[in-house]
């Protein structure tokens, strides 16, 4: 198991795999900030609205993302600072309306009056500061944790790697209806939830392999799973 995992994670985890993934919209932030043209808080903001969205067809998360960033002028902080937000109740993604999205932005502005960023926040407090959710200690928090991971990975392949203070080892798995799928077939759980308690018995799993880096085996089970389900929807991350 340990040399297919490995094997599968150093085929999946590059570039060349997320070109059409919510991940490129704070990828490309870091990278402006990188040249001095944006902010941590402009990747922050990126993230969080990528994340938000981050289910159903790739295609569909890239194209709304896009709406949701034009709607920004390409510009998150200064569009989150300013207190304008679009807000209507007509659809942004799917179920995810503009005044969803309104609302997150309303957080937003909240939280960055009081602190410069969102890297200290637990995934409860992220959930309900942030997403505006109910507390729930035992939900799996996949989009949040799919920000966490590509905010703190810093390998410099696909994640970004730009919150400094936190590690990669402690890291959980974003566990979606995929990654759960595949981690059964691999045997890896029995369990039937997709809640936390099964993200953490599949991130402990994965320590094993990648003790500092548990979320490498993110990309393992991604790339096995669309090699060996042949699934129709293989195009679709939820």
């Amino acid at each position: 198991m340990k040399e297919l995992l490995t094997k599968y994670a150093l085929r999946y985890n590059r570039p060349e795999f997320f070109e059409k993934d919510p991940v490129i919209f704070p990828k490309k932030f870091a990278k402006l900030s990188h040249e001095g043209k944006a902010s941590l808080q402009d990747v922050e903001i990126a993230a969080v609205i990528a994340a938000h969205l981050a289910w159903g067809r790739r295609n569909m998360i890239v194209n709304n993302c896009n709406r949701a960033f034009d709607e920004m002028q390409w510009q998150p902080y200064q569009y989150i600072m300013e207190g304008e937000w679009r807000n209507e109740r007509t659809s942004l993604h799917r179920t995810v309306k503009w005044c969803d999205f309104a609302e997150i932005c309303s957080r937003l502005r909240n939280f960055y009056m009081q602190c410069d960023s969102l890297e200290s926040l637990t995934p409860d407090l992220f959930r309900t500061e942030i997403y505006g959710q109910k507390s729930n200690p035992k939900a799996a928090n996949k989009k949040i944790h799919l920000l966490r991971r590509w905010m703190i990975r810093d390998d410099g392949i696909v994640d970004l790697g730009v919150w400094k203070n936190s590690s990669p080892a402690d890291l959980i798995i974003p566990l979606d209806v995929h990654v759960h799928r595949t981690a059964t077939m691999l045997g890896i759980t029995s369990r039937k939830s997709t809640d936390l308690s099964t993200a953490l018995e599949i991130t402990s799993f994965l320590k094993e392999i990648f003790p500092t880096d548990p979320c490498k085996g993110d990309f393992a089970l991604f790339g096995y799973g669309i090699t060996h389900q042949k699934e129709k929807n293989y195009g679709i991350v939820c």
